[in-house]
């Protein structure tokens, strides 16, 4: 009798491997994953950053971050509630090294004021911006290397209040790499180095109005929203990295340290 057609027990369904390199895959729902409401990028913790031009009070509700959907709505005394996760703190502590690479799909918001961020931290230093974007500019995205010095905007057709992008970044030691939808943007050939690592943040600012303006007073609710976020680890498969060198796609300004960063693009910083 031919076993392989025998009656017997129904195999369990077979559960497909991890894709090849992934070290992270963000569960935004995860306490063991991510801290919400609070960050040393912040004084003290939080809850408040005015200093950095934000209108911004932390907090830990769930409703405002753990869904993915980054909220923030206005408050009494003119501050206004928002949402931060970040993995600083949290008991799995993950950070990102040299040589990884941050892939995420992200909804733009729409609002005046509105100021998203995907970016790195750790010790008061270590800040990359995977991105950061401002409804008041709505074809461009601001790219920035803090750890080296570099810096890009870039405007771009599909960029807009209420897209969907697909963000990258690439954390090499020499460059660190920029894509968006598939496409290499920006690489600004001073990377972060051999031995860095910080913490994620994932974060919806709201502008105080130095820089960018504030929200319209009649706003009382903004949003955006991240479906998902994973970190690769190339040299865990041993695949080849990114390499540097190189821009692409319609872009103003240039690294930074090679002139002052465009009106356009505003000199904020998410720290």
């Amino acid at each position: 009798m031919d076993e392989s057609t025998s009656p017997g027990a129904v195999p369990h369904p077979r559960v497909p491997p991890p894709e090849p390199g992934v070290v992270f895959t963000a569960d935004f729902a995860s306490e063991t994953q991510w801290v919400a409401g609070r960050s040393w990028a912040y004084p003290g913790g939080g809850p408040v950053n005015p200093g950095d031009n934000k209108l911004d009070y932390l907090v830990s509700d769930a409703a405002y971050s753990r869904s993915g959907v980054f909220r923030a709505t206005r408050r009494p005394d003119g501050l206004w509630n928002t949402g931060l996760l970040t993995t600083e703190g949290s008991p799995d502590g993950f950070m990102v090294r040299s040589g990884d690479v941050l892939e995420a799909r992200v909804r733009l918001p729409e609002e005046t004021g509105a100021w998203p961020a995907i970016w790195t931290w750790r010790d008061g230093d270590q800040e990359v911006d995977v991105f950061e974007y401002h409804p008041d500019n709505p074809d461009l995205l601001e790219f920035t290397n803090h750890v080296r010095g570099g810096s890009l905007y870039l405007t771009d057709d599909a960029v807009a209040p209420g897209a969907w992008v697909d963000l990258r970044t690439d954390f090499g030691a020499r460059s660190v790499v920029w894509w968006l939808n598939g496409a290499r943007v920006f690489a600004d050939g001073r990377g972060v180095g051999r031995s860095w690592r910080a913490y994620l943040i994932v974060n919806l600012s709201v502008s105080a109005g130095r820089y960018h303006p504030s929200p319209d007073p009649g706003a009382t609710e903004m949003s955006f929203e991240v479906a998902s976020l994973v970190v690769r680890r190339p040299s865990a498969t041993r695949a080849p990295r990114g390499g540097t060198g190189g821009t692409g796609g319609r872009a103003t300004a240039s690294a930074a340290g090679h002139g002052e960063p465009s009106e356009a693009g505003g000199a904020e910083s998410s720290s």
